[in-house]
This record gives structure tokens, sequence and C-alpha cells, in this order.
């Protein structure tokens, strides 16, 4: 798997969910996950996972992971990227946000 594409296809797709509201990605994704493929600009097919928990605690911070893998080998340890979303964020208020190394 061409990891630059793959990981450019996941950012891409990952950059249509951070356009999305707080409410909506709770009530999109969070207890469930979207599942699809979707063909890069090379023609390769991508499976991808995108999924949401809340990061610390219920109702607070939300962590939006996705995850992109050709279906191969690259299924076991796929791509990843994440972000996160709380309503504070959208109204712009900023705070130190804790996050695993």
């Amino acid at each position: 798997m061409d990891t630059a594409d793959a990981r450019a296809v996941l950012s891409q797709e990952l950059a249509r969910y951070r356009a999305k509201s707080y409410g909506e990605l709770v009530r999109q994704l969070l207890g469930k996950q979207d599942t699809y493929e979707v063909r890069s600009s090379s023609g390769v097919k991508y499976q991808l996972e995108i999924q949401a928990f809340w990061d610390d605690k219920p109702n607070d911070v939300l962590r939006i992971m996705g995850a992109i893998d050709d279906g191969g080998v690259r299924a076991y340890m796929p791509v990843s990227e994440d972000f996160f979303s709380s309503r504070l964020l959208q109204r712009g208020i900023t705070r130190t946000i804790r996050t695993s190394p």
C-alpha cells in the first residue's frame, strides 16, 4: 500500500467530517461507524472506517478517528488519523486537551 496516497485520501475524507457540527458528529458516529470504500486518483481502492468516541468523559470532547487500508496486509495495521470536536471548540473557545503519546 502506498502510505502517502492512503494518508492523502484519509485526510481528504476526514475534511468532510471536520466540516460537520459537534451535534452532527455525535448523532452520526457515536456508537456507530461509517465504513465505505473509495478509489484514489491513482486508481487504488481503499476501505475507510470512521468512528467517534468520548475522549475523556461523556458529552464533552469527541474524538473522531479514521482508518484506511487497501484490503491487504495493512488491514491489520491501517493508516489512521484523528481529530477532536467539542461545543467549546466550535464556539472558538480553546483549552488544552490531554492526548496520549
